[in-house]
């Protein structure tokens, strides 16, 4: 690929490729925007097939965090940062702690934090090496631990905003919601919604995950392939991205699409697709927050959870913007959620 001209394209202002013959470090860190400030965001661990496909990885899931920081209203930029290896296989401390020393060496251009296929222990090893890391565990220094119940709350929020558009109320009660992905995010989103009285079709890769979401909630499981198809109010996609795609849009049944996986639209033609089929997509970046929220509490004097969660409550009037600039503009959710990104950024881009 040709990474410069990708690069100029989104507007990139730098990526970064660290190794560690010794522990095995294979990453990247790629930085899209600082305007808002210092570019925050997690470190993903994936056994890629090619060099080329991580690299791909971490420039979109970069750029996304550029757009969820601005639209959430932080004052932060958007980086993100993935390390090749199987998180179950190849992991060792020496590998983060090596990563940690990457990460100092961009003198606060970037922090990072957990994400799929790394934990708070992995964190805490990168934090022996940097300050630049969020999400360590709680006795290390008073920060706030996992950020998934965090996120988890704020695709409910930006949920219950989605379904009183559709719905006329933002009352779950009775609602089918079809959930795709159990990890800490998704549990943390059954939990919310079995509480208030909706009804759970899940399903997960992973038997355990299902078994304790069945048992603990009274949900339904269905195969990992029937779920696109299930008969339900809502369809909450929590696992990997790319699931909105031309194979899947003519299965659905649902009348909104809000969960907590990144990049959930293949393509942007996607979403366009689901607006004129009249179902309403949360964006992805709008709704799953939370954990931004969370992490970047960790960077004032002291953690505080009660102020995190009254930041995340507002993802409701922040899906509801989204939805009046949609009707405004006429445009598919997916660019007026966009839009709100832009015109904040550009906004910051005029300060001197």
């Amino acid at each position: 690929m040709e990474i410069f001209k990708y690069m100029e394209n989104f507007d990139y202002e730098q990526v970064v490729f660290c190794q560690d013959k010794k522990s095995g470090l294979k990453a990247i860190v790629s930085i899209h925007d600082t305007t808002l400030g210092p570019a925050l965001g997690g470190s993903r661990m994936w056994p890629y097939v090619k060099e080329e496909d991580a690299i791909l990885d971490v420039l979109r899931l970069s750029r996304g965090m550029t757009y969820k920081a601005a639209a959430g209203g932080l004052n932060l930029g958007g980086g993100k940062s993935v390390i090749i290896g199987d998180p179950k296989t190849d992991k060792n401390p020496e590998m983060f702690r090596a990563f940690g020393r990457f990460i100092e060496g961009l003198n606060g251009r970037y922090i990072t934090a957990e994400d799929v296929g790394t934990t708070e222990e992995d964190m805490n090893n990168i934090h022996k090496e940097t300050n630049n890391v969020t999400g360590v565990t709680l006795s290390s220094r008073g920060a706030g631990g996992n950020p998934s119940p965090s996120t988890g709350y704020g695709v409910f929020r930006g949920l219950k905003a989605a379904a009183v558009e559709k719905f006329g109320t933002d009352s779950l009660e009775g609602k089918v919601v079809a959930v795709q992905g159990l990890g800490n995010v998704a549990y943390a989103l059954c939990q919310h919604l079995h509480k208030e009285g909706a009804k759970l079709v899940v399903t997960d890769i992973n038997k355990e995950r299902v078994n304790r979401v069945v048992e603990e909630f009274g949900a339904n499981a269905v195969d990992p392939k029937d779920i696109y198809g299930v008969n339900c109010d809502i369809f909450s996609p929590n696992a990997l991205g790319a699931v909105i795609n031309d194979e899947t849009i003519p299965q659905l049944k649902a009348k909104v699409i809000a969960g907590g996986a990144n990049n959930q639209l293949q393509q942007d033609k996607h979403g366009d697709k689901l607006h004129e089929l009249g179902i309403l997509y949360a964006p992805d970046y709008i709704i799953n927050v939370g954990g931004l929220i969370h992490v970047a509490d960790e960077l004032k004097d002291s953690f505080k959870l009660e102020r995190v969660l009254n930041k995340v409550k507002h993802v409701y009037q922040n899906m509801q913007k989204v939805i009046e600039i949609s009707k405004r503009d006429q445009i598919a959710t997916h660019l007026a959620a966009n839009r709100m990104a832009e015109e904040r950024l550009e906004a910051a881009k005029k300060v001197k």
